[in-house]
C-alpha cells in the first residue's frame, strides 16, 4: 500500500495540485511553515520516498498527493544526478542548478505524469512555476543533508 499525504485539507491549489506551507528560506508563493516540529510536504516526500517509489500505480486521494508525487519525481532526478558527485560542494552545485533549471511542469508535453495532473490555467502558470521551483530548491537542500555524509563529505550509499 502506498503512502498518502496527511495534508488533505488545503484550500490553495494550482491546477489540481495543492499549494502547501513549507519551511524554507527560498522566496516563492508557498505559505510559510514556521514550526520546526511540524512536518511539511517535503519532509513527507523524503520520508515516504523509498516506499512510494516502488509502486507502479498510485491511487490519488487528494490534491496534496499530487504535490507528493511531483516531489517524488524530483527526488528521483536528484538522486540520479548525485550518483556522479564526489563531494558536498559538487553535489550542492549540481542540485542548485537542477532546482532552478527549466524542469517540465504539469501540462508541458515533456512532463512524464500528465495523466495525473491538470494543466494549470494561463493565469496560474507563472505562479505554479514559482511554487514548483521553490519546492525544488528546498527539497534539494534537504536531500543534501540526508545524502552527504558529514564526516567524509562524500555521498553515502
Amino acid at each position: 500500500m502506498a503512502y498518502h499525504s496527511q495534508f488533505s485539507n488545503t484550500k490553495f491549489r494550482l491546477g489540481n495540485m495543492a499549494v502547501l506551507p513549507i519551511r524554507t528560506r527560498f522566496k516563492g508563493p508557498a505559505p510559510s511553515e514556521t514550526s520546526i516540529e511540524n512536518e511539511d510536504i517535503i519532509d513527507e516526500a523524503l520520508k515516504y520516498f523509498r516506499a512510494n517509489i516502488f509502486f507502479r500505480n498510485y491511487d490519488i486521494k487528494n490534491d496534496a498527493d499530487r504535490t507528493l508525487i511531483y516531489l517524488t519525481l524530483y527526488i528521483t532526478e536528484c538522486l540520479r544526478r548525485l550518483q556522479k558527485c564526489q563531494s558536498r560542494i559538487q553535489a550542492q552545485k549540481e542540485l542548485s542548478a537542477l532546482a532552478i533549471s527549466t524542469f517540465p511542469t504539469p501540462g508541458d508535453s515533456d512532463f512524464p505524469l500528465n495523466g495525473m495532473f491538470t494543466k494549470p490555467s494561463h493565469n496560474e502558470m507563472d505562479r505554479m512555476k514559482e511554487y514548483l521551483q521553490q519546492l525544488r530548491q528546498e527539497c534539494s537542500e534537504r536531500i543534501l543533508d540526508r545524502v552527504i555524509d558529514s564526516t567524509t563529505d562524500k555521498p553515502s550509499k
